[in-house]
């Protein structure tokens, strides 16, 4: 409940509530909060189980009074307590028992502190200036440099190419190395990958996103989003095949706002019919990595995918990946003729290393935190390090990049690959 501090949750959330369980601790707690210039309406009956039922389904304040009075094992409730109460918010408990250790184990459990009833008028006023000081103090985080948002929409040109694998090294790279507060967001409903790539329960978050556009907010994320390590967070779904999932994509553009607020970068793996179905999906991205293999489909895609961007969003920077790239002479088209093709240099070439993709498989990681010492993993290092130099400024490369062809000359490729068999 003292959990870390998100500063923008804070403003949206009422000042203070209070649950109680009989008139007189009511008739106690109202004068001291109207003494702080807030309403008494604020004071509730219902006591802990009624803060419980409340805030599952309402953000919670940032100074919560709860009394215990009519709980029979406080411990275990407040556990469930802290289960929906946001980050940051503090608690003030009130209750019967003069007891140390229910008063060691209520502070063990995140309890900013606990009062006896009757209720000290003086107590009471010394514990809410205590916790407007802790929620009005400065933070380390209020004076260290902010961080520029970085929103990246990963896109495989076809299903194989490595899409979700790309998705999560850079998810992993992002949080891990450069210390930045990540979300991935697999919006592949029914067959995404990005919560098996990290060995996660993908959860029914996002399918009651989709379900409940309305109920989308910090909260809603707090709860939805599973982590997978204390900077990288995860909001996907295992939605059975048995069960279409007809949406407008509202769910999908709010989720993605909502993380822009709450996390330094923002990844949506996003699969390609969503892109053409969806274009605000892409158009709000900053980056858009486009993961495709030297191949003769893969190429004819990527033209056709670069086209689309090009005139559905002009103003996102795309940054080319052939991901799995076999030893020269081995691909079924040479780097030279798919660059030509597309008439565009591929800005990253990721090599295959196929006993690194089995390992991390295996062990549930993200290629990028298994396999450090790997050649695959430099150009992912490198390619997350220039999205988020990318997200400060404009690209310095891009005006040396060429135009796109107006058509994609396949038979020249057919051509050059029935000569070489």
């Amino acid at each position: 409940m003292n959990a870390p501090w998100t500063p923008h949750l804070m403003t949206q959330r009422d000042a203070i509530q209070a649950y109680v369980c009989d008139d007189w601790t009511a008739e106690a707690i109202r004068p001291i909060i109207v003494e702080h210039g807030w309403s008494p309406d604020k004071v509730l009956k219902g006591g802990l189980r009624g803060a419980i039922q409340a805030l599952s389904v309402s953000a919670s304040p940032q100074i919560l009074l709860v009394d215990l009075s009519d709980t029979p094992d406080p411990t275990s409730e407040i556990n469930n307590l802290a289960e929906v109460c946001e980050p940051g918010t503090i608690v003030i408990a009130v209750g019967q028992v003069n007891d140390v250790r229910l008063y060691r184990m209520l502070m063990a459990s995140g309890l900013h502190d606990y009062l006896l009833k009757p209720i000290n008028a003086d107590m009471l006023r010394d514990a809410i200036g205590q916790a407007r000081t802790i929620l009005h103090a400065p933070r380390a985080m209020d004076t260290a440099p902010e961080k520029a948002p970085c929103n990246v929409a990963v896109v495989g040109v076809r299903g194989g190419v490595g899409t979700s694998t790309v998705a999560t090294s850079l998810g992993w790279l992002m949080a891990e190395r450069l210390d930045r507060t990540t979300a991935i967001l697999d919006l592949d409903v029914h067959f995404g990958t990005a919560a098996l790539a990290l060995d996660l329960e993908p959860g029914r978050g996002l399918v009651d996103a989709i379900d409940n556009p309305g109920r989308i907010d910090g909260l809603f994320l707090e709860r939805a989003m599973v982590k997978a390590t204390p900077k990288l967070a995860i909001l996907s779904a295992e939605a059975p095949i048995s069960a279409p999932i007809v949406h407008d994509g509202l769910a999908f553009a709010q989720l993605q706002d909502e993380m822009r607020i709450n996390f330094e970068t923002t990844i949506v793996d996003l699969p390609r019919n969503l892109l053409i179905q969806q274009p605000i999906l892409v158009t709000s991205a900053q980056t858009l990595v486009l993961v495709t293999e030297l191949t003769l489909a893969a190429a004819r895609d990527t033209i056709r995918i670069l086209s689309w961007l090009k005139t559905h969003a002009p103003q996102t920077s795309v940054l080319t990946v052939a991901n799995r790239v076999l030893p020269t002479g081995q691909s079924e088209i040479a780097q030279s003729d798919f660059e030509g093709s597309i008439e565009r240099p591929l800005d990253f070439l990721v090599p295959y290393d196929p006993k690194l993709v089995v390992q991390a498989a295996k062990v549930g990681k993200p290629i990028a935190e298994l396999g450090r010492t790997s050649r695959t993993i430099a150009p992912l290092v490198e390619l997350s390090q220039r999205i988020c130099a990318s997200s400060e400024g404009p690209d310095p490369l891009a005006s040396n990049r060429r135009g796109l062809l107006d058509r994609f000359d396949l038979k020249a490729l057919l051509a050059k690959r029935t000569r070489a068999n």
